[in-house]
Formats: C-alpha cells, sequence, structure tokens
C-alpha cells in the first residue's frame, strides 16, 4: 500500500473538520473556508480545494455558501471511518499492482489461477478492516490515546 498526498492530505483537511465538529450550537462548528483549511495545515490551497470536492462528491462534508459559507462534515466524526475518506480521496484504499500493471497476460488473468494474488486479496481486505475499523473521531485524540483506542502497543 502506497499512501498517497491526496489520502495524506484528505484526512488531514477531515480531521480539521472532525475537531471543529464538536464546537458551536447543536454540536457542530460553522463551516470553514478551503483557503482557511489549508492555512492552517499548512497545505496547497488548490489540493485541499480538489480534495474537499472529492470527499462533497463521496458524502463525507457538506458546503455552504456565501460570505460565512465552507465547508463541514456532513456526518458525524464517528460515523466517517479513515477508509472512507481514503477512498473519497483516492478512489481506492489498495492497488493490486499484478491487477494493474501484469507480468504476463495469461499468468495475471483474472481466470488463470495464481499463488500470489491471495495474498495481496487478503491483505487488501485486512487493510480495508483496519482502516474502516478508525474513525475521524478517533483521530482527534493524541496518539498515545488512539493507540490504546485500537488495543495496540506504539510502535508496534
Amino acid at each position: 500500500m502506497r499512501v498517497t498526498t491526496w489520502a495524506e492530505y484528505g484526512l488531514i483537511v477531515s480531521v480539521n473538520l472532525a475537531k471543529r465538529a464538536g464546537q458551536g450550537p447543536a454540536g457542530r462548528g460553522g463551516p470553514v473556508a478551503a483557503r482557511e483549511l489549508a492555512e492552517q495545515e499548512k497545505l496547497p490551497h488548490d489540493y485541499v480545494e480538489q480534495i474537499l470536492l472529492r470527499l462533497r462528491r463521496a458524502g463525507l462534508v457538506d458546503s455552504v455558501r456565501g460570505a460565512k459559507g465552507g465547508y463541514h462534515l456532513a456526518r458525524p466524526p464517528q460515523d466517517i471511518s479513515v477508509k472512507d475518506v481514503i477512498e473519497a480521496s483516492e478512489h481506492v484504499t489498495f492497488e493490486v499492482n499484478c491487477d494493474l500493471h501484469p507480468v504476463d497476460p495469461q499468468r495475471c488473468s483474472p481466470d488463470a489461477s495464481c499463488s500470489i494474488r491471495p495474498v495481496w486479496r487478503m491483505l487488501e481486505q485486512r487493510i480495508n478492516e483496519l482502516l474502516a475499523s478508525v474513525s475521524l473521531a478517533d483521530l482527534t485524540h493524541d496518539e498515545p490515546e488512539l493507540y490504546h483506542i485500537a488495543g495496540v502497543m506504539a510502535g508496534n
């Protein structure tokens, strides 16, 4: 798995919005402009705009027009997983290389038996399970607390 800039920036922007979600009336902070998000997170504005568009298309964020407009999460942070954000930002969480770049068209065809492909499929499944188990609400905690929430030791 290769984590791209799209996925990383998507998570950074989403966590920023998740932290804001608990603020303000009715448990929701006001919308924040893409430019402000980019400045706060020290990310390129153009990237942030494109990521927010992808997140909006996936139904993870809503946009509000006008002078006090901007973006906010469309659902509570605990209802949005890391997997949701990565898929919205990147379109996939894990690419099976033999699907994208087959070494041998006969050996790598979906109909052919391959002893390696199951390893990649199982890895993809485990990665997706882990990413789906961590919510944006989880990511609003400090790193040591997140390890505790996930039930793993730091560095393992």
